[in-house]
């Protein structure tokens, strides 16, 4: 596929990947994806990443129930780095069990925790 030859993979063969709720513009989490990775999510319609540490493609929302549906994918003016906007099903993109990986914020040189978790992993990861 031509269109994924303009895509500037780094030495592993992933891009990263900002994820953003079509809705309200927030950012939901970043994570990587490779060709594979890419071209299944294309065809499919909803985000299947690559797992860094688990080495394999990582279905997002394939436990818990809350998937990405994609809406948007975009490549920034350098070629290294997609945009995707979703719908997120559920509304818990974490695997805290919050809406969005970024809860913490710094504040007077410490993390402060932003974002409540919604749904307590253990019962959404049995």
């Amino acid at each position: 596929m031509p269109w994924l030859n303009q895509i500037k993979w780094n030495v592993d063969g992933l891009i990263p990947v900002i994820t953003q709720e079509f809705d309200s513009n927030q950012v939901l989490n970043l994570a990587w994806m490779s060709k594979e990775s890419l071209t299944l999510s294309v065809k499919k319609g909803y985000v299947i990443y690559w797992s860094r540490s688990r080495k394999k493609l990582w279905n997002k929302g394939e436990q818990s129930g809350h998937k990405q549906l994609i809406k948007h994918i975009n490549l920034d003016c350098d070629d290294d780095t997609l945009l995707i906007k979703v719908e997120q099903i559920g509304g818990i993109a974490c695997h805290t069990g919050r809406h969005h990986c970024f809860y913490q914020k710094l504040q007077n040189n410490k993390w402060i925790t932003t974002y409540g978790v919604l749904k307590d992993p253990k019962e959404i990861y049995v």
